[in-house]
């Protein structure tokens, strides 16, 4: 999130973040939200009956802010058909590997990495994609890769891909949306 904020003070993104929306309460990006202005809320799964009430939840609190996209930047929950069916091809999220390699079920944070070395890859990095249905199965909007080195640890590997791709892979995903999007600031 903070790569999105600085991206947008220095002006190389022309956008907004209207609202953020965490599933962990103690997530640093709500501090970083707050310390920038702008509105934050926790909708965590556990505070729900289900998933589907507590997406509903979601769609609700973003009426107001009308958003074009919803950036999904760490955030570590499955959404429900009603959600990724009301923002169709608007919402975007970062995975840690070169999809559709090390996707789906299960791989998110370290497990990406672990299974990346684990199959002896010579190359991994990160994707930007849209959100659909399936999970890490939306189309793809960006992608970078790096080399993996021979003395890789997953732990080493996730802060290589982090530092030198995730954050800036976001924004130039972000600038691809703002310029295919129209003249006009987006909506985040």
């Amino acid at each position: 999130m903070q790569a999105i904020i600085d991206a947008i003070k220095t002006q190389k993104l022309d956008a907004e973040i209207c609202v953020v929306v965490s599933s962990n309460d103690s997530a640093y990006g709500l501090e970083r939200a707050r310390a920038n202005g702008i509105p934050a809320f926790v909708r965590a799964k556990s505070s729900f009956k289900s998933l589907n009430e507590r997406d509903e939840s979601i769609l609700e609190l973003l009426k107001p802010y009308n958003v074009d996209y919803i950036v999904l930047a760490g955030y570590l929950g499955v959404l429900t058909e009603n959600l990724v069916n009301a923002y169709p091809d608007k919402i975007i999220n970062i995975h840690p590997a070169l999809l559709p390699k090390f996707g789906g079920k299960g791989m998110y944070g370290i497990n990406v990495h672990k299974a990346v070395i684990a199959a002896k890859e010579n190359t991994s990095g990160a994707t930007v994609h849209y959100v659909d249905l399936g999970t890490d199965t939306g189309k793809i909007i960006l992608q970078e890769s790096l080399e993996v080195l021979p003395d890789d640890t997953p732990e080493s590997l996730q802060a290589r891909i982090l530092e030198n791709i995730e954050h800036k892979l976001l924004v130039k995903a972000l600038i691809k949306l703002e310029k295919e999007k129209s003249k006009r600031t987006i909506k985040l």
